[in-house]
């Protein structure tokens, strides 16, 4: 008896990806699930397989992000293991991609998911609460092109929800706020209402907020480990050891993510997560502001009038230097960002050349 196939729309292969696919005669489309360094699972319409990348496509990698992340969409040789893995020879152009500076010193980033519609950004409600920490994701959730979602967990250990509540409007203009309690079973009946049949989601976050937990709601049993966290501080231990995509039995698509405690930025939309500073530099006497002492500075003024926390501003500075922006205005902001990611607009302009002559 044939196995049943796999429907890959379920998968969140849409008409985009259909169409990137057919351009690829004699591959097949499979979506990764995991990947454990150079060894990837993958999802086809002949069902789940291991993979490896081509030695072309590695050969062409110029960094880390050149390579399958979980969530890619790509095309493989074969569907079934019956002559071993299947081998990866292309990534199909992402929708969206979640990235972060790699550990160490090395200039490169390292994509955590790709093709995310929705990433759920989790805080939980105890000690590991911090305004600073979200300014960070959502700079760098913005910059996925996926669309954040700010989950506060653990409410029933919260005794200030409505002070917490106000301190986080002001740095999270336009970002819906769920608000859920695993204890009390709070709030998960909102957070499935955002995940739609076929739309991929990602739960990121500090260890020990909840997102296992979370997870094995919407699943309606355990599928994730979950661990304690520590009575001293609050803080958790990481449960989940590395990034997997599972099918959610409503529909939908979720990938579950390490915790991590500081999350670097490798790029950065700082205008969208720091939109109200964005708006108050524009006003500024002089159009290079380093809002610290200049005349004329919309910036110090608002916050000299309790319209802007200085400490906000500190962590817009703070995240500007850190991905090489400071100093630099949203164009050359945009610039640097394809410095970064391509190699620089002409770059992007021959890649551009090449995707077209191959597709003629």
């Amino acid at each position: 008896m044939k196995p049943l196939l796999i429907n890959l729309q379920e998968y969140g292969l849409s008409e985009h990806f259909a169409k990137e696919a057919a351009l690829h005669d004699g591959l097949f489309p499979a979506r990764v699930s995991e990947q454990h360094r150079d060894l990837y699972r993958v999802i086809c319409s002949g069902g789940e397989l291991s993979a490896r990348v081509a030695g072309r496509l590695a050969r062409g990698a110029d960094d880390p992000t050149c390579f399958p992340a979980v969530g890619d969409w790509v095309m493989i040789d074969r569907q079934d293991s019956d002559s071993g893995d299947a081998i990866i020879h292309h990534i199909l152009p992402r929708r969206s991609v979640l990235v972060r500076q790699s550990a160490g010193k090395t200039p490169f980033g390292q994509v955590i998911a790709a093709n995310i519609d929705t990433i759920f950004i989790c805080m939980s409600l105890n000690e590991d609460f911090n305004l600073r920490r979200v300014e960070r994701y959502l700079a760098i959730t913005w910059d996925s092109m996926a669309v954040p979602v700010i989950l506060l967990t653990k409410s029933d250990l919260c005794r200030d929800l409505d002070e917490k509540l106000s301190e986080l409007s002001e740095v999270s203009a336009g970002v819906d706020v769920l608000i859920c309690s695993a204890a009390q079973d709070i709030g998960f009946g909102q957070i499935r209402s955002q995940i739609k049949p076929g739309h991929t989601v990602a739960f990121i976050g500090s260890s020990g907020v909840g997102k296992s937990t979370i997870v094995n709601r919407l699943f309606g049993r355990e599928v994730l480990a979950t661990q304690a966290i520590r009575e001293d501080d609050g803080k958790g231990r990481h449960t989940t050891t590395y990034r997997q995509l599972l099918l959610l039995p409503g529909g939908g698509i979720v990938i579950d993510t390490p915790g991590m405690r500081e999350l670097q930025i490798y790029t950065a939309n700082l205008s969208m997560a720091f939109e109200d500073i964005e708006e108050l530099a524009a006003q500024c006497r002089f159009s290079d502001c380093s809002h610290r002492s200049e005349p004329g500075c919309a910036v110090r003024a608002a916050i000299a009038e309790g319209r802007l926390s200085a400490e906000r501003l500190e962590s817009f500075s703070k995240l500007q230097r850190e991905a090489g922006y400071a100093g630099l205005n949203s164009r050359q902001r945009e610039q640097e960002k394809l410095n970064k990611m391509f190699g620089g607009k002409s770059a992007v302009k021959q890649l551009r050349k090449q995707v077209k002559s191959r597709n003629r």
